[in-house]
């Protein structure tokens, strides 16, 4: 066994928790029944792990054996690190005709005419998303799987999620996936969180709306108290109307896990009693960041409860009906209104 598959084994075992791991080597391939039986998960992390690296010696397992194994880990546990979303744009005529078979192919040929040495791994999940594994090379050095890079796309959708990408690996990537799905350019989405499943229900609209009609009926409120009947009949139309307008602005039901969002301001400073900062030339810059569990969801309740006024401000109800979470607001002109431009970073 070389050294770089003991490396690779080692810090997979490590990072999978002794609860899953049992689950985890069920549905590899690389074992036989009887090596799967001679494992006592109630053992130290450590003794597992020796286990382990004893029957990759014996098995002979390759690093192709340990990234099949990994990516078996992290299709089933996707929240370890921050996803980014990106959109594919302006595609060929042909573009909705890619299977997988002719994606897997174009990809790798592609890719591996732009970097010498590197490793891609592809998998269909049961949901029908395409998950890809790249670890990178270079020109001098063999790829490095201690630190890969994670590709979710569902195929006939312009939408792509990315975990484990640098700066110099982005046009890379960028380039192998427009060509290997018929588009011409991909764009961030500036979107981006640690739990794939509500970056992706945001971005492709996977969760339950509320579109705005011309004779709207309150929708029923939830989790309401029994209090005074006056009062709730005072409450009632207002009450409705504020839960209506929240559920049209975020969504109703169950709403994507989104933890935060990020606003970076490049405005002038305004205000009549410092003129110093008011005459300055540069834009005022700061960012503002919201975060919470689940972000969306105390939006709606701030908007529903009456603690947000309503209509809900553009600057809010942008983050679903756009499917983005970071911002850049400059000022639109001379006037005191500003607007929200997207960020070309």
């Amino acid at each position: 066994m070389e050294d770089s598959t003991r490396r690779v084994l080692q810090r997979l075992i490590r990072r999978i928790p002794t609860p899953q791991l049992k689950t985890t080597l069920e549905k590899w391939s690389g074992m036989t029944v009887a090596q799967r039986g001679s494992m006592d998960y109630t053992q130290t992390k450590w003794a597992l792990t020796e286990k382990l690296l004893s029957l990759c010696e014996e098995n002979d397992w390759t690093t192709k054996h340990i990234t099949e194994l990994e990516m078996i880990y992290v299709i089933d546990n996707p929240n370890q690190g921050m996803w980014h979303g990106f959109q594919l744009l302006d595609p060929e005529d042909d573009a909705h005709s890619v299977e997988l078979t002719q994606f897997k192919e174009q990809f790798k040929s592609h890719l591996g005419e732009l970097v010498r040495h590197v490793s891609v791994k592809i998998k269909k999940h049961t949901d029908e998303a395409v998950w890809i594994r790249i670890a990178w090379g270079d020109s001098f050095s063999r790829p490095n799987h201690l630190k890969p890079t994670y590709v979710v796309h569902h195929l006939q959708t312009p939408y792509v999620f990315v975990t484990g990408l640098t700066s110099k690996q982005k046009p890379l990537l960028s380039q192998a996936l427009v060509l290997s799905t018929r588009h011409h350019t991909i764009k961030d989405a500036n979107l981006s969180g640690r739990k794939l499943t509500a970056i992706r229900d945001l971005l492709m609209k996977q969760y339950q709306q509320v579109f705005p009609t011309n004779f709207p009926s309150p929708l029923a409120e939830k989790n309401e108290t029994v209090s005074n009947p006056k009062i709730e009949r005072e409450q009632a139309g207002p009450g409705a109307h504020r839960h209506q307008m929240a559920c049209e602005a975020f969504g109703d039901g169950m709403l994507p896990q989104l933890q935060s969002a990020v606003y970076k301001l490049e405005t002038k400073f305004k205000d009549h009693t410092n003129r110093t900062m008011t005459e300055r030339d540069e834009p005022f810059k700061c960012i503002v960041k919201f975060e919470s569990t689940n972000l969306l969801e105390s939006l709606r309740y701030c908007a529903a409860s009456g603690i947000a006024s309503t209509p809900v401000t553009p600057l809010l109800s942008s983050i679903p009906l756009k499917g983005r979470n970071y911002f850049v607001i400059t000022d639109n002109g001379p006037g005191p209104s500003s607007q929200m431009h997207q960020s070309q970073n």
